[in-house]
């Protein structure tokens, strides 16, 4: 009797290595920061993209993943046989959180480059693409074209999340003008609605990506599209964006540095850059000071 209890409890403590063996290979299996393989050898991994974001990242009316960040790193996937990108669509909090912690082994959503960020995440020697980052003010205030107008007049700024790279941006300037600063208002959320908040007479003016106003506000079907006429959108920098890869993805982010140096050989982002943005920003490059 005795004997069969020894033996039914080791047959129980082995089940029970077994059980917990499996569990942990499962959950090292699926963390981004170790790359999985397919059975061909091609490693997978997860690109996580903002899929409200366009024409930088979002949905198409199929449901598939596209905007310009999306389809240059299509590219970079078609450069890049010994790899397969799987598209995981988000939110920006979560691409962010989840790149760093590695939940996916890259992400993008049109970032650009900080000091903080370089804290977080691996940048690659290459950019992505070219954004442009403008004033949104109401049409009465058309002649406001850059932020030092902006400051002399006194003007009051939509408020700016302080781990938004445009919060560092208007920082920059800030500490580069110390005689006519902006006022800048670190906002408790990520991202403000500053089409809204302008037309309302909240603020003054808020910093917004070109390509976010063109959708939000110049698009027909765009939710601020009756306010064509009301507000404007005034450049004041061209500014490089950035995919961002997982501190552990350091191979990764050298092979996809292989592939986009190869693509910039050619006209495929400038392509890319006029088909959703209207226009090819890449004509202003040598002027990019960020």
């Amino acid at each position: 009797m005795k004997f069969k209890q020894i033996v039914k409890l080791a047959t129980i403590s082995i089940a029970a290595s077994a059980l917990l063996a499996a569990c942990g290979n499962n959950s090292e299996s699926g963390s981004a920061s170790s790359s999985t393989e397919s059975k061909d050898g091609v490693t997978v991994v997860k690109v996580a993209y903002d899929q409200a974001s366009k024409p930088m990242t979002y949905l198409d009316e199929n449901g598939n993943p596209t905007g310009y960040d999306v389809e240059v790193m299509k590219l970079v996937d078609e450069a890049l046989p010994e790899y397969e990108f799987e598209y995981v669509g988000t939110t920006s909090d979560d691409l962010l959180i989840g790149v760093e912690q590695g939940k996916y082994h890259a992400g993008v959503k049109n970032a650009f480059w900080t000091e903080e960020r370089t804290q977080k995440y691996i940048f690659p020697k290459e950019f992505l693409g070219l954004s442009s980052a403008g004033l949104v003010l109401k049409k009465e205030n058309e002649h406001i074209k850059n932020l030092s107008d902006f400051a002399s007049a006194g003007y009051t700024l939509a408020p700016i999340a302080a781990n938004n790279a445009q919060y560092t941006i208007i920082a920059e300037y800030n500490e580069a003008n110390p005689d006519n600063p902006v006022k800048l208002q670190a906002g408790e959320e990520f991202t403000v609605d500053v089409v809204q908040w302008v037309n309302e007479g909240r603020v003054d003016g808020g910093v917004q990506i070109e390509g976010a106003f063109t959708g939000q506000v110049l698009t027909e079907g765009g939710p601020y599209y009756n306010l064509k006429d009301e507000v404007v959108y005034n450049e004041f920098a061209v500014i490089k964006t950035w995919p961002l890869f997982n501190k552990k993805q350091q191979e990764f982010a050298d092979a996809y540095d292989k592939a986009i140096a190869e693509i910039k050989k050619t006209d495929a982002l400038k392509e890319l850059s006029k088909e959703f943005y209207g226009k090819d920003l890449f004509e202003v490059l040598d002027s990019v000071k960020r």
